[in-house]
């Protein structure tokens, strides 16, 4: 998932950028609204966008304003600004989320995640990264072509990418597709099916690296 965070306190901006990355999330940062905006126009690859309102050059409440007219994109308000008031027009400017400082950042993991559970019960679609799954037609796109994989090489897969950079054991590979444990090694004939779909080399991996003794991640 790739999150613009526009934020001019650097000191806040780099807590967030690290803790947002720690779970997995890729990060833009801008302290300033201009450039912020110009990435969201010209890239169009973010998928949540977290914003602080005393900016400068441009008013939060005008840039939120402007993201909204640009793109539906998810808006998380994080702000010092933290009266009703406040809050009121965040919402009737677009935004989907409020949270006033200070707070803790675990707290906006969970805002952030909220959000993306709302958007994927909706549509049914999830995108990560250069993937985009589609768990109505248990499909899983990567890079607009569509990954023929059978049904359980779509979830263990799907088990992997929706854990970005945390290692998934064998067991519970084996425990999230219904096997038995003993089934270990055909888990690990699956994964080598998946890689080559993704003509991913095992010996150097951009999407799924072998954990020695353990199992697997999702690194892309």
């Amino acid at each position: 998932m790739n999150i613009l965070l526009v934020e001019d306190n650097l000191e806040m901006q780099k807590l967030l950028t690290e803790y947002l990355e720690n779970y997995g999330y890729d990060v833009k940062a801008f302290d300033e609204p201009m450039g912020a905006l110009d990435a969201l126009r010209n890239s169009g690859n973010f998928d949540l966008v977290i914003l602080d309102l005393m900016l400068p050059k441009m008013d939060g409440f005008d840039v939120c304003k402007t993201v909204r007219g640009i793109s539906d994109i998810p808006i998380i308000i994080s702000s010092a600004r933290g009266n009703l008031s406040d809050k009121m027009v965040a919402f009737e400017y677009g935004a989907d989320d409020y949270l006033a400082k200070p707070y803790e950042p675990k707290e906006l993991i969970l805002r952030i995640d909220a959000i993306f559970r709302r958007i994927n019960r909706r549509t049914g679609i999830r995108k990560i990264g250069e993937f985009q799954i589609d768990e109505h037609k248990m499909e899983i796109t990567h890079e607009d072509y569509v990954l023929e994989l059978t049904k359980i090489e779509y979830e263990i897969l799907s088990l992997l990418l929706a854990n970005p950079k945390v290692p998934i054991s064998r067991e519970t590979i084996a425990n999230y597709i219904g096997a038995d444990y003993s089934f270990e090694r055909a888990i690990d004939m699956h994964i080598s099916n998946i890689r080559n779909k993704l003509f991913d080399d095992p010996k150097n991996p951009k999407y799924i690296k072998s954990i020695w003794g353990v199992g697997y991640k999702f690194i892309g």
